[in-house]
């Protein structure tokens, strides 16, 4: 069920001088704070539990993220090291670049975001048993969401942030429940041993395709219709599915919402067609050009993945 939350009337930007410094606490905040504590997830009728715990020291940040249901799964990382643990294995990932994880959801550009939302403070008010104000990020046009930030009064870390649709609705929300600030945490974690070269290795059945491979020039597809203020942030081959063939993939972000374009090549085109699906803020929109499917995923309305989609067009080489 979503909630309905109220929101001011849109007004002229007041972000200036000490509110822009205030936003840019925000955004550092996440990364040069220590602290450690449980937060929920809630879409619709999907609820997740978390607990996070985050160091920053003279060797860089640490982070381990612990999923709070069934099974052991936790991600710990060290700077840009990435490590799964899960049904009693260890694997390293790959570090996600582009897509930001509560509770550092705020780019360090806050200028570009001023671009595409108006900025205000509004109320302030209580998360987890600590004071904090709240900052709205309402867009400009109808093409991608409201978001309502909650940040801790003294240091700036995000508390509680909600994704909204057009009539004040909450689509999702994250909010921590209990919270330790600077406090006394944790660190045996962070010097765990690192996995043998037999966990470091790839499973049997990997492609040789198994890695990303970033285009230094353009696979000479383009999108016409992106939003104002989304811009291209990489553009890869990576596999995907069973194709033989890498797809093409784009991202693009406007610094807080994000969208990514997938293009593959398919036989057998009558197996696909055009639809719409989506859970929480994200929508998936696909369709097929000539000889490829486009599938558009994006932290944005339905009417901008399909906006997006239907502009996707290969302009050659």
């Amino acid at each position: 069920m979503l909630v309905q939350l109220g929101l001011a009337p849109a007004v002229a930007d007041p972000l200036q001088g000490d509110e822009a410094d205030w936003l840019k606490t925000m955004a550092f905040a996440a990364h040069q704070t220590n602290y450690s504590g449980e937060f929920v997830y809630q879409s619709g009728g999907r609820v997740e539990m978390s607990r996070i715990t985050h160091i920053f020291d003279e060797d860089g940040e640490h982070e381990r993220l612990e999923g709070l249901g069934g099974g052991r799964r936790e991600l710990i990382r060290n700077n840009d090291q990435v490590w799964l643990y899960t049904d009693g294995r260890k694997v390293r990932v790959e570090k996600r670049q582009i897509r930001r994880a509560f509770p550092a959801l705020l780019p360090e550009r806050i200028s570009a975001l001023k671009e595409n939302y108006s900025i205000r403070r509004e109320e302030e008010d209580e998360v987890a048993g600590h004071h904090v104000h709240t900052v709205v990020f309402q867009p400009k046009d109808n093409l991608r969401y409201t978001r309502k930030m909650w940040a801790h009064y003294d240091s700036g870390l995000l508390l509680k942030a909600a994704v909204m649709d057009d009539h004040g609705y909450i689509i999702e929300q994250y909010a921590f429940v209990q919270l330790n600030i600077n406090g006394n945490i944790d660190r045996k974690w962070i010097t765990q041993d690192k996995p043998s070269p037999a966990e470091l290795a790839p499973p049997p059945q990997a492609s040789p395709l198994a890695k990303a491979e970033q285009l230094v020039e353009s696979s000479g597809w383009q999108v016409d219709a992106l939003p104002s203020g989304f811009k291209k942030i990489l553009e890869m081959r990576r596999p995907f599915r069973e194709n033989k063939e890498p797809v093409i993939h784009m991202v693009f972000s406007d610094g807080l919402a994000g969208i990514s374009v997938f293009i593959e090549k398919v036989n057998e085109l009558d197996h696909f067609h055009s639809g719409l699906a989506g859970q929480g803020s994200v929508h998936v929109y696909n369709r097929v050009v000539a000889d490829s499917l486009v599938t558009v995923v994006g932290e944005v309305p339905a009417r901008t993945v399909i906006q997006v989609a239907d502009s996707v067009r290969y302009a050659g080489q």
